[in-house]
């Protein structure tokens, strides 16, 4: 049985196909959550550069961010160059479940946004800190450092929205006005993780290199500018396939990671949509937090150099 089928328009192929191995789900259920759940999810994907995960058969995930020739022309795109591979890319822009609905054909996964709109003058809107338990660590480690980065935001006047990463951590997101420098929103997101860790050096960390991090929670502030991060209500290729739930700061002491899928969290939104609701005004960025930002090193660039530094070191002591 190959299951095809048309929905919103998209012919649909192979919707009794398991997703992947591990995922207790098939492709039906990947579509059937995006018809119950895509208003909110477009709500949050319109308007932004899209890069998706998908697993094709037989194979490895693999991002996509160039659309692939056979797209349909009315699936919305953008041209911009990127910087990270020096080309210029189109991407897509999901603006309607139509388009939700084909990416799911294409058995995309997860779903990427980057911190800037199509229109890059305006600027990042969101500060983020991705925060990942150690190794071996239960969840409640990037709980209490969740609580640690709200902390460090109140203490400058600052709120944030929180949501599962749908895999092992937590993202912490800060909107912030239209406008800001794009290094001026890297630094200050800097500086808000150094500060989380200076409130508790034992529990938080912000180095960049793992083996540095001593069974520690790391803050991890590079998400920034044009650099991607998975989208609220987005699916992951983890086991049950799991998803990014938003939360209010007061749910997040209850629940696990686990506790929302594909199956269990269009039941558990029911009608709300959390990540609006929870979601603080635009807020500007006070002068000391910038400042401070940049004087922090870059973590990637700093372990660059520290990488090559340990590397010199150990040939020559050999």
């Amino acid at each position: 049985m190959t299951g095809d089928e048309v929905r919103a328009g998209v012919s649909l192929t192979n919707l009794d196909k398991p997703l992947f191995d591990g995922a207790d789900a098939t492709k039906r259920d990947l579509i059937e959550y995006f018809e119950a759940v895509g208003d909110r999810m477009v709500a949050h994907l319109r308007d932004r550069p899209l890069s998706v995960v998908r697993v094709r058969p037989g194979q490895e995930p693999f991002m996509q961010k160039n659309l692939p020739k056979y797209t349909p022309e009315w699936v919305p795109r953008v041209t911009m160059w990127a910087e990270s591979s020096r080309r210029e890319i189109t991407y897509a822009v999901c603006e309607d479940l139509r388009t939700l609905l084909w990416f799911g054909n294409q058995r995309a996964i997860e779903y990427h946004t980057t911190l800037l709109l199509t229109d890059h003058a305006a600027g990042p809107t969101h500060l983020v800190l991705d925060i990942d338990p150690a190794p071996d660590q239960p969840f409640r480690q990037a709980v209490d450092a969740a609580h640690l980065v709200r902390r460090a935001l109140a203490d400058d006047g600052l709120a944030g929205a929180v949501k599962t990463s749908g895999s092992k951590g937590v993202h912490i997101f800060v909107p912030v006005r239209a406008g800001l420098d794009i290094e001026d929103t890297a630094a200050a997101t800097r500086a808000i993780a150094a500060r989380a860790e200076r409130l508790d050096p034992d529990l938080a960390t912000t180095a960049f290199i793992r083996e540095d991090r001593g069974g520690k929670v790391f803050l991890d502030s590079t998400r920034s500018g044009g650099g991607t991060v998975v989208t609220a209500y987005s699916p992951r290729i983890r086991p049950g396939v799991t998803v990014s739930f938003p939360l209010t700061w007061s749910d997040l002491d209850n629940i696990a990671p686990r506790d929302f899928t594909i199956h269990t969290a269009p039941e558990a939104l029911g009608n709300r949509d959390p990540w609006a609701t929870e979601m603080p005004a635009p807020q500007s960025l006070p002068i000391d937090l910038i400042e401070e930002g940049h004087i922090i090193p870059i973590a990637r660039v700093q372990a660059m150099h520290e990488g090559k530094r340990r590397a010199r070191a150990k040939r020559e002591s050999s």
